[in-house]
């Protein structure tokens, strides 16, 4: 496994000025941009079928299941792998992992890498597009619902990759899919699961955004709100470390920190899923903080 020194650009005092949204996307992109919100909302209201069909342990397991692996979608492909490129792997790795990902509802690669890129480019300052200094209720899933749910601009590498490309603006179809998967499986009963499970699974994604920028520790130095968190690292599969991932954006690994001037490895079940990855020939070229990166990042 390949360890890297802090290689971050350092933050200027006074954060670059955002860009005003774009007005040049094609109109399907943003037809398909401007239904994501709806999909959410759906699946809020899918839930209340559960009142009428109760949920048998196999359609628990069925939320669970799908929770679990969706989220880790979210996490491992998305996020560390597509967006941060926190380690490498092969275009089959991106392009499966990205259409279970989008099954989740959580849109898909190029406008998810394009408002976490800003997130952290501008975190807690203006730019952010779900920054925490604008309420706990704004980062959580306010943003979503205002013109910030267009993304300013594009990542090129994910528009160069046309499947990658086709996810995005047909992320929907994933999601129905598992719908009528769900549907075909058990009914009204496992087809409320599914709706119960995409809801868990929205809020769990959201509560990095606004539990992780409000409350937890803060053992290393940003220039932000983001904290450590372990009850959303339970939820999120890892991602709850996001003072961490704030301190070292490239780190594969997120569970990190200082306790008295010691480095202490924390739960990461997406960087332990990864690697597995890597034990499989799926992954390589993991990148992590030294220690003495990590013991110069700390706060004193």
């Amino acid at each position: 496994m390949t360890h890297y020194s802090n290689v971050l650009d350092p933050i200027p005092s006074t954060p670059p000025q955002p860009n005003p949204r774009p007005r040049n996307y094609s109109r399907l992109t943003r037809l398909s941009y401007a239904t994501g919100p709806v999909w959410i909302i759906l699946c809020h209201l899918g839930m209340a079928i559960a009142f009428f069909t109760g949920l048998s342990w196999g359609a628990v397991l069925w939320i669970i299941f799908w929770y679990w692996l969706r989220m880790l979608g979210t996490t491992a492909i998305y996020h560390r792998l597509l967006t941060h490129k926190a380690y490498q792997a092969s275009p089959w790795v991106k392009w499966i992992g990205s259409f279970i990902t989008a099954s989740a509802g959580q849109m898909g690669p190029s406008w998810w890498k394009a408002h976490h890129e800003d997130h952290h480019r501008f975190s807690d300052h203006p730019g952010d597009p779900h920054s925490s200094k604008e309420g706990f209720w704004w980062a959580h899933y306010r943003w979503l619902i205002s013109p910030n749910t267009f993304p300013k601009k594009l990542p090129a590498d994910i528009e160069r990759d046309p499947i990658l490309k086709l996810i995005d603006r047909f992320h929907f179809v994933p999601l129905i899919a598992l719908g009528a998967l769900s549907y075909g499986v058990g009914g009204l009963e496992y087809l409320a699961a599914f709706f119960i499970s995409t809801t868990l699974l929205f809020h769990g994604v959201a509560f990095v955004n606004s539990v992780c920028h409000k409350w937890g520790d803060r053992p290393f130095q940003t220039t932000d709100h983001s904290r450590n968190n372990s009850w959303v690292a339970v939820l999120a599969l890892g991602e709850g470390w996001h003072n961490l991932h704030h301190a070292f954006g490239w780190s594969v690994r997120h569970g990190i920190t200082i306790q008295k001037g010691k480095v202490k490895y924390l739960p990461d079940f997406t960087y332990s899923f990864i690697r597995l990855l890597e034990r499989m020939g799926l992954a390589s070229k993991l990148k992590q903080p030294t220690v003495t990166d990590l013991q110069n990042a700390a706060n004193s």
